[in-house]
């Protein structure tokens, strides 16, 4: 999500801070870009006038045209007015005073509503928080099924009722009851998965302002499709006016998604996102950053998020051998396919690549930033060179090439590519991790 908008906005980035001087002209040629670019991204197109109106009052202002960089001034507005427009800051949950919080979920079928329980479910219990799941759409049962397994994979408990011809009145009941189990026996949160529809009619609508107004929950967060851009803002508006949202989960962000619905859903409801949806796994749940996506969109990349992500998947044992072999120049292709395991841990290498500075041009550098389907092939030519080659990568001639891309069922240019993408990453990681890791890598970009 959000490529081909961070492209259009990198290229405008690059015309503002290459002027020296700016006018009223040049800031309304860019403004025009701007707008433009959001339109095709799936914004609200009033959305988008409130948006281009308040950076073009604040940019005409004379601090900024006769300020000493005016390009990065405007840029600087413009990325202050995205925060703005996505929420400013991260809403966390509302959690309860006294235990259990209660987190009803609602949307339409299709959506990864229960998916999402089970994701939200996962990330409680890595904070040592007891959860219990309850299915509270009996109407179909395959989705208590679902729900089901996925606390068997968590080994988080689900409360179920399995009566067949469920009315309003036993969706009711059964989210009482798992409220009532969960404060019984000392559960932290409970995550109510209400039903859906393909659609929205007025019998979803009663049965949901049922449950909210019966058990009073903490959180009532809508879980919304990115892929259906203004649809999924409406369905939002939707929900609140009948309902009364508290968040908003978006799913299916790691797709083609355009980013309209991520841009526009607080400014249409008043609503924060609460959480992305960046994968089908159940480690796939991101806190939504509002300054961090920003900057990403903007492409200044989102580091503080790069950082988390590392903490998760490296040691601290780990972290600490690795910057020993960077400085010392002693990386080997063994350590490249051990870093490529751990990366992978992380999200897929092009969602990393996409949180560094100039993820776009990195990218470019590493080959198109190896997609997944080439993981597989890399870690197989590495573990086709015998232990020696691994460490000297120098000793490789046209021989053993043909050797390695035999065992590993490539090319010999298969396997020339990766000796360059591995001293291409050798020399970023290198810059990262130097004294002046920033001013070298910026030389290392631009080649």
């Amino acid at each position: 999500m959000f490529q081909g908008l961070s492209e259009k906005f990198e290229r405008i980035v690059k015309k503002l801070r290459g002027r020296g001087v700016l006018t009223e002209q040049n800031i309304a040629e860019a403004l025009k870009e701007v707008r433009l670019a959001l339109l095709e991204a799936d914004v609200n197109f009033k959305i988008v006038k409130a948006f281009i109106d308040r950076v073009r009052e604040k940019a005409v202002g004379q601090e900024v045209l006769q300020s000493l960089a005016p390009g990065h001034q405007v840029v600087k507005l413009v990325w202050e007015e995205l925060r703005e427009l996505m929420g400013r800051d991260h809403a966390g949950l509302g959690l309860a005073s006294v235990p259990p919080t209660v987190i009803m979920m609602v949307g339409l079928q299709g959506t990864g509503k229960t998916t999402t329980c089970g994701k939200l479910a996962r990330l409680f219990k890595n904070q040592g928080k007891r959860v219990l799941l309850v299915a509270a759409d009996p109407r179909r049962p395959a989705a208590g099924e679902q729900l089901a397994r996925l606390g068997a994979d968590l080994d988080v408990p689900v409360h179920r009722s399995d009566r067949p011809g469920a009315t309003q009145g036993d969706v009711v009941r059964i989210c009482a009851d798992g409220v009532e189990r969960g404060r019984d026996q000392g559960f932290d949160v409970v995550i109510l998965d209400t039903g859906g529809r393909l659609h929205i009619d007025e019998e979803l609508m009663e049965e949901l302002v049922a449950v909210k107004q019966a058990i009073k929950p903490q959180e009532v967060l809508l879980i919304g499709d990115a892929m259906t851009g203004q649809d999924a803002v409406a369905m939002a508006e939707r929900f609140d006016q009948r309902v009364g949202l508290t968040g908003v989960i978006l799913t299916k962000v790691e797709g083609d998604a355009r980013g309209g619905a991520v841009l526009s859903i607080r400014a249409a409801t008043g609503k924060p996102i609460k959480f992305l949806g960046v994968g089908e796994k159940l480690d796939a749940l991101e806190p939504f950053h509002p300054n961090r996506l920003a900057s990403r969109i903007l492409g200044m990349g989102d580091v503080l998020s790069l950082i988390e992500k590392a903490q998760e998947a490296y040691s601290r044992e780990e972290a600490g051998s690795l910057q020993q072999k960077l400085a010392g120049k002693t990386l080997t292709l063994e350590d490249f396919r051990d870093q490529i395991s751990q990366v992978n841990r992380m999200g897929s290498l092009e969602q990393v690549l996409d949180m560094l500075p100039g993820g776009q041009r990195l990218k470019d550098l590493a080959g198109g930033g190896m997609p997944e389907r080439e993981i597989t092939r890399v870690v197989a030519m590495i573990n086709s060179m015998t232990p020696r080659e691994r460490r000297d990568h120098t000793i490789l001639n046209g021989s053993r090439k043909k050797r390695i891309a035999r065992g590993s069922g490539t090319s010999v240019q298969d396997v020339n590519r990766l000796i360059k993408q591995y001293l291409t990453a050798r020399k970023m990681m290198k810059a990262l991790t130097a004294g002046g890791g920033r001013r070298q890598l910026a030389q290392l970009l631009r080649g």
